[in-house]
């Protein structure tokens, strides 16, 4: 007898749509990091955001039957993904940071920092929720980070700065769609070019941190993000420089720096060698996140000024400058 030859059944509901997509995910040998870390997760984000469904349907919306239409806006974007690996955020303009929906396209970065923890566990203990009445975010991008801190500290007040005029616009996008314009204020800055003699209880920031030569060796998936949001000079610490050598002109006495560099650990370790980086041990994931006081951030620069260093080096006796003032 003949053997009969198997076809594939059009995915109809939202768990063959998931299942359908995880398969041609995992064929395709996709990069992940931008809000998925595997194909299943990814194809939920897919399938799920293009259906404005919640993540956890139950089992019987799982088996809905889905309109010719829906499914087949599934398949194009599932597609899409594929052939020119562009991350599912920018397919559907959402993503999703510290637990608050937000838009986003190619004018940002996918949000994506272990910085959300640090941000929705108040910074604490590091510092008294009652100390924080001004907060910077450095480096702001689609407002994520500007918006979480909004959201945890209702009473404080968030400046948002960035360099990208462009960044600056989805920003509000998603400043007015969290109706948080009032409490928000956009800034484009060159770093702290912009802002003045201000002083903050809290700088959060996830700068560029990629060395120019590991640009074009990136995935392609992350070669749909803004350059500018990315890249940093020879060694991915050109932009973090200049954030620790002026921080603590825009502290208060009892502010901290909290800033996120990624696999640059050992390389800003090896730059700063007597700096007393704490690095957060984080629950849910992720890695070179820090954080250092004004008076660390002061014996830096002090240490700096005094071996005639404009930029990060190598510096010996930081450490013992620790409750220094640097001017």
């Amino acid at each position: 007898m003949a053997r009969m030859r198997m076809t594939e059944i059009s995915p109809n509901t939202p768990r063959q749509l998931i299942d359908w997509t995880e398969r041609r995910f995992a064929a395709a040998g996709l990069c992940y990091g931008h809000g998925a870390d595997e194909a299943r997760s990814e194809a939920v984000f897919l399938v799920c955001g293009a259906l404005d469904l919640p993540f956890n349907l139950d089992s019987d919306e799982l088996d809905l039957p889905l309109s010719c239409a829906e499914a087949e806006r599934v398949k194009e974007l599932a597609q899409e993904r594929i052939s020119v690996r562009k991350p599912v955020a920018y397919l559907l303009n959402k993503a999703w940071f510290a637990e608050l929906p937000l838009y986003v396209d190619e004018r940002v970065l996918v949000p994506r920092s272990p910085l959300a923890e640090v941000v929705l566990g108040e910074f604490a203990p590091w510092i008294k929720r009652d100390q924080v009445c001004n907060i910077l975010d450095l480096g702001a991008g689609s407002g994520c980070l500007a918006i979480a801190c909004a959201r945890v500290f209702p009473e404080a007040r968030v400046d948002a700065a960035d360099l990208s005029p462009a960044a600056l616009e989805v920003a509000k996008i998603n400043c007015a769609r969290h109706g948080l314009q009032e409490r928000i204020t956009l800034i484009q800055s060159d770093v702290y070019g912009a802002l003045g003699d201000k002083r903050y209880d809290v700088i959060v920031s996830n700068p560029p941190y990629v060395p120019a030569a590991a640009m074009a060796t990136l995935p392609a998936e992350y070669q749909h993000e803004p350059p500018l949001a990315l890249r940093a000079g020879a060694d991915g610490l050109a932009i973090v420089d200049r954030i620790l050598l002026d921080a603590h002109r825009h502290l208060r006495d009892h502010g901290i720096l909290v800033a996120e560099v990624g696999n640059r650990r050992e390389a800003l370790e090896a730059k700063y060698a007597r700096t007393p980086f704490m690095w957060l041990e984080l629950e849910h994931g992720g890695e070179g996140v820090f954080l250092l006081t004004r008076q660390e951030l002061a014996a830096l620069a002090q240490a700096c000024v005094k071996h005639g260093a404009t930029r990060g080096v190598e510096l010996e006796g930081t450490a013992g400058l620790a409750s220094a003032e640097a001017p």
